[in-house]
């Protein structure tokens, strides 16, 4: 998988991308990540790529020049499969659409800062808008962050047991269940018998049980996928 970053920040991902499974995947060439500063496609002899808004008003809008520029400048090369803004006011992004982004081949991220971007950008340049959730970020760059990291952690072979991500919280639309390792016990505090068992049918029956118990105490609203 190819994604490229369109951002006013391109620092911010040094730490994300620089650890754990995503640095393992890119070392592993299952995923490149491409991090493009937009001021570089300015015109502007200052690199400016913020502007008033038209009828006033708090705040500075990105202009869409150096927007498209850039956008324009990477399709030569390749077609995207989608290009997202991240944006508070987006689809809510969940771990279905995770699923989704995880298939494509080619994905582009349009990190958002101040006021936003000029509306022209959302009706001509984008194909999806994504919201991390109903609260607002400085930028779009760690919203960005987190969904690269969601959808990466689902290509096959990132996780090193592929079926590690078939258990996650929301795949089933369900919250994961309790998990426990060693000791056994500890301070008095036990595992489940049932753990310790081997009885695999038992466990799994168990697990999923406690999957609808803590779906139900935390998430209720998940639970109408079942009614």
């Amino acid at each position: 998988m190819r994604i490229d970053i369109l951002t006013l920040f391109p620092g911010l991902f040094d730490g994300p991308f620089s650890e754990s499974i995503l640095k393992r995947a890119m070392q592993q060439g299952l995923v490149e990540i491409n991090l493009h500063n937009i001021r570089d496609y300015s015109s502007n002899k200052h690199k400016k790529v913020d502007d008033y808004p038209f009828g006033g008003g708090a705040g500075m809008v990105m202009g869409i020049e150096p927007i498209d520029t850039c956008l324009s400048h990477l399709q030569k090369d390749q077609q995207f499969d989608e290009v997202i803004y991240l944006s508070p006011d987006g689809e809510r992004f969940n771990q279905k659409i995770a699923n989704q982004l995880s298939g494509k081949k080619k994905l582009a991220f349009l990190c958002g800062h101040y006021k936003g971007v000029d509306e022209r950008v959302r009706e001509h340049l984008v194909t999806r808008e994504l919201s991390l959730g109903d609260f607002v970020l400085t930028g779009g760059e760690l919203a960005a962050a987190a969904m690269v990291d969601a959808v990466v952690r689902l290509i096959p072979g990132v996780l090193g047991d592929e079926s590690s991500a078939l258990s996650d919280s929301f795949q089933d639309d369900l919250i994961s269940p309790p998990v426990y390792t060693r000791p056994a016990e500890y301070k008095g505090w036990k595992v489940p018998d049932v753990l310790l068992s081997g009885h695999q049918a038992k466990i799994d029956e168990w697990r999923h049980e406690q999957s609808l118990i803590r779906t139900q105490e935390r998430r209720p609203e998940l639970l109408k996928s079942f009614e």
